[in-house]
């Protein structure tokens, strides 16, 4: 799959929320139950991607990469995710400057449900279809056209962009480019897998650790309480931290790359091929309107 079948799949999966949503306002459905609403959210992106891949009519083996991984990277990929929890904390908080915490809008109708549930179908099931989609069948799709570095940034604005709001999107597109530069390291979209498992289930575990403790905790968080003042020195003290775990987070890449074997393959993917013949152009027709309906979404969102 090349990279205009990339494109016009993302552009599929945009208009499909588009379409849920208008048939959501025309049938004046007001609320959706939370099962529904995310299997529905991940259903309308796993078919325009996979509608992509078999009309590419590549084999799917070959795409979406499900190699074992070594017990050691496990090992590594676990401490990858928790090294890169900083700048996701310092993304998230910088965008509650501006926009409402997305995930604590949501705690209430998640907390309606039995813990092994929620678990499941956000720290399993969603993950497991977001990687296949943008780990697998996007970012190969825009790794064909040999531009490296704009196969990993663009998969990842595009992971970040059908959250739908600013919120989400800073930190998922740091989570996306880390999550790329994991599957190239490894050879595994296991690895990818993994982490988001991982980073998803801190989300529901300490939703359920909050309520059945520190319930208090969850009001403040509910109403928006935190403001500025204690905003800005958490930014602060989660900056510094970014910056040291984000290099150690590199450090334990290089390594996942030697344990895997995978160093003489990634020297020459980000060096020939970054500049050999077949670095080719990732931006169409399609991709432009995806994204400018992603944000006049994302921005009326912010408005109302």
């Amino acid at each position: 799959m090349n990279y205009r079948k990339a494109n016009r799949s993302f552009l599929g999966m945009v208009l499909m929320h588009f379409a849920a949503v208008l048939a959501l306002l025309i049938g004046r459905v007001t609320s959706m139950g939370m099962l529904t609403n995310l299997f529905l959210s991940e259903m309308l992106l796993v078919v325009p991607a996979f509608a992509a891949l078999f009309a590419s009519k590549e084999r799917p083996g070959r795409v979406l990469c499900f190699h074992g991984l070594k017990f050691t990277s496990v090992l590594m990929v676990v401490l990858f995710t928790f090294l890169m929890g900083p700048l996701t904390t310092f993304l998230n908080a910088v965008s509650m400057l501006f926009v409402d915490n997305a995930v604590t809008d949501m705690s209430g109708q998640v907390l309606d449900y039995p813990f092994p549930v929620m678990l499941f179908m956000m720290a399993v099931f969603g993950p497991v279809c977001e990687e296949v989609c943008f780990r697998g069948i996007l970012y190969r799709g825009y790794l064909k056209s040999g531009n490296v570095l704009g196969a990993v940034l663009l998969s990842s604005l595009l992971f970040g962009l059908i959250h739908m709001n600013f919120n989400q999107a800073p930190y998922a597109f740091a989570l996306g480019a880390a999550m790329a530069l994991l599957m190239e390291a490894t050879g595994s979209l296991l690895a990818p897998v993994l982490m988001h498992m991982i980073f998803n289930a801190q989300s529901v575990v300490l939703m359920y650790i909050y309520d059945r403790f520190f319930p208090w905790l969850l009001e403040e968080q509910a109403q928006q309480i935190v403001g500025l003042q204690e905003l800005l020195p958490a930014i602060c003290l989660y900056l510094v931290l970014a910056l040291i775990c984000t290099a150690l987070a590199g450090c334990v890449l290089v390594w996942l790359c030697r344990n895997e074997g995978r160093q003489e393959y990634v020297r020459w993917l980000w060096g020939e091929r970054k500049g050999g013949k077949g670095k080719g152009r990732l931006v169409s027709a399609s991709l432009i309107i995806a994204i400018t309906l992603c944000l006049a979404y994302m921005i009326l969102l912010a408005l109302l």
